[in-house]
Order: structure tokens, then sequence, then C-alpha cells
């Protein structure tokens, strides 16, 4: 889940869907196995719900009377029907391939809705993408099999900027062209302050803001923000600066350290998953959230986003 309290996460797995049902959305490592479900189960529940029995009882003279009487639905009994959670249902966000590293978002539950009209606003992300220059490999990666040895004496922090800057200009051409908006609009005006032109809908990848942050040849590293992108995709860019100057260049890093609203400082390491920790970080974030949503797809989700504990019980029945 995008759940909040690491500044540092380690290279994820691909995705899978862990046997857990839910609340509320979070940003987190990559994800796996959890015992959530039987933390859950472990905690205080609910009490079985009462109905009314009318069972006999003394009555005038001796007389047996029929007494109306609230008893527990005994079906309704843990020990009669076992753990209340059987399992969650996680949800997923963009996905991080293997080899890269970082920002994860999952929802719980009610999340997995969050996840949807998350996707539908088009949120940008940001990475940190490493650079070697000097040689060149099949999958672009560092760890892919080395194709081609070049010079890289002659690149400068200058000329790779000059490269970073048309690229982004490049960039800004496209994403106004998939915005489908006229730009000498009062709505496009509107738009702009508001921060929202952006494509909308399906559109190729699109680098929005580029720098580079440290030059030390052979190796540099950039600061990436982006939309519709995929880890791959960035490190072909990176082999393409590499062309671009003469040379050649592996990817060494994808590390997201924002994913929409969701960044680092929002993130749950691995050794913090627990129930507690992840309430926590879907309280944190779930008013961000909803801000994002009403204000790009301008409603507001019509339920409040539910709490995860004792009182979902009833929602993981299965």
């Amino acid at each position: 889940m995008n759940a909040p309290a690491g500044s540092r996460l380690r290279p994820s797995r691909e995705p899978q869907t862990a046997d857990l049902q839910p609340q509320g959305g979070s940003a987190m490592e990559p994800p796996a196995r959890s015992d959530a479900g039987a933390e859950l189960n472990a905690g205080p529940g609910r009490p079985p719900p009462q109905r009314v029995r009318f069972l006999p009882a003394p009555g005038r003279d001796g007389a047996i009377e029929l007494v109306p009487t609230m008893v527990p639905v005994l079906a309704e009994h843990p020990l009669v029907r076992g753990p209340r959670f059987r399992r969650l249902k996680v949800g997923a966000g963009h996905r991080l391939d293997v080899k890269a590293s970082g920002v994860f978002v999952l929802g719980i539950g009610h999340g997995n809705k969050l996840l949807t009209d998350l996707y539908n606003c088009h949120l940008s992300r940001a990475y940190t993408v490493g650079g070697l220059f000097g040689k060149a490999t099949d999958d672009f990666s560092d760890t892919g099999k080395l194709v081609e040895k070049t010079t890289f004496d002659h690149i400068t922090r200058e000329k790779l900027e000059r490269i970073l800057a048309v690229i982004q200009g490049t960039n800004h051409k496209a994403l106004l062209m998939h915005s489908n908006i006229d730009m000498k609009t009062q709505e496009a005006y509107e738009l702009a302050v508001r921060g929202l032109i952006r494509p909308m809908g399906k559109s190729p990848p699109i680098i929005t803001a580029v720098r580079c942050v440290q030059f030390a040849p052979p190796e540099f590293q950039l600061e990436i923000h982006c939309l519709h992108e995929t880890q791959q995709y960035l490190r072909k860019m990176v082999h393409e600066i590499g062309l671009e100057l003469k040379s050649s260049a592996v990817c060494t890093q994808v590390r997201r350290t924002r994913d929409g609203v969701f960044t680092l400082d929002d993130a749950l390491l691995r050794s913090q998953w627990n129930l507690q920790n992840v309430r926590t970080a879907i309280w944190s974030c779930q008013f961000k959230v909803q801000a994002e949503i009403e204000r790009t797809l301008g409603h507001r989700d019509g339920s409040d986003l539910p709490r995860l504990g004792v009182e979902t019980a009833h929602a993981a029945d299965s």
C-alpha cells in the first residue's frame, strides 16, 4: 500500500495479490504475504448479534410461561463460524518491475476503488534514475549482456543538460498535443493555474520534467517526472541519451520517489508491515487522496474511507 514511514525502499518483485479483504489506500515496498488477517482475527471482535427467543420461565401459580428474551446467535460465534477474516483483497497500483524499487501503491478493500479513481486522475510520477557512460547492453541495464564499449571523456555536464533540455521541450509539445486542449481558451488558462494540463486518456510516455542531479563521469543521476511510463522506457531513455552524446550509456538504477500524491515519506518498509502501521498509513493518506480525486475528477467519493480494524470484520466474510 502506499503506507508511510520509511525513507528507503529495497528493490521490488513483480507485484502479487496477497490473500488478505480490506479498506483504504497506502504506499509501500513491493507486496508480499501478510499476517494482517491473523492480526485482525486476534483482536477483539464484535459481539454476536442478538435475537428474540421465547423461553419457558416459572409463572403465576407455578405455571410455565414463555418469556421473550434476547439471546446471542450462536451461529455467529467465532467457535462456530471460524475466523471472520479469511482473506483480504489487496489491489496494486502502478507496477514496478523486478529491477526497479521505490514507492509502490496498494489498495485494501475500499482502497481498490480509490486506486481506479487515482488511475483516472493520470497523475505524474517521479524517479531517480542512475546511468553509466561508456557501455551498452542488450536490455539497457548494467546487468544486461554487454554489446558495446565506447569512450566518454568528451561528455560534459553542459552537453548532458542541453540534451535534457531538448528532451523536455519535445515532451512538452507532446503533453499539450495529447491533452486535447486549445491553449488559447479560458479553460486552458484555468487548468494551467490548477496544474491540471495533462492527458486524461491513453498517451505515449511523456516526460514532464528532467534534470541532472549528479554528474561524476562515467556515472550520472537524473531526476525524471513523467506520465504513462514504464521502468524499461526510462532505461531506454538513458541509452538514447548516451547515443545523442556520441557515446553509450546503461541504466544502473530506477527508483520511484513519488507516485501521484504518495512519496517516500508515506512508504512502509517491509519490516514495518503490521496491522497498526498499515492502519496509520491509511489514515494519514486518506485526506490527500480524496482531495486530489475531487480536484482532478471534480467529484468526491460518496463514502468515507472506512477504518481498518475490527469494525470492518463484516466486510471480510467469505
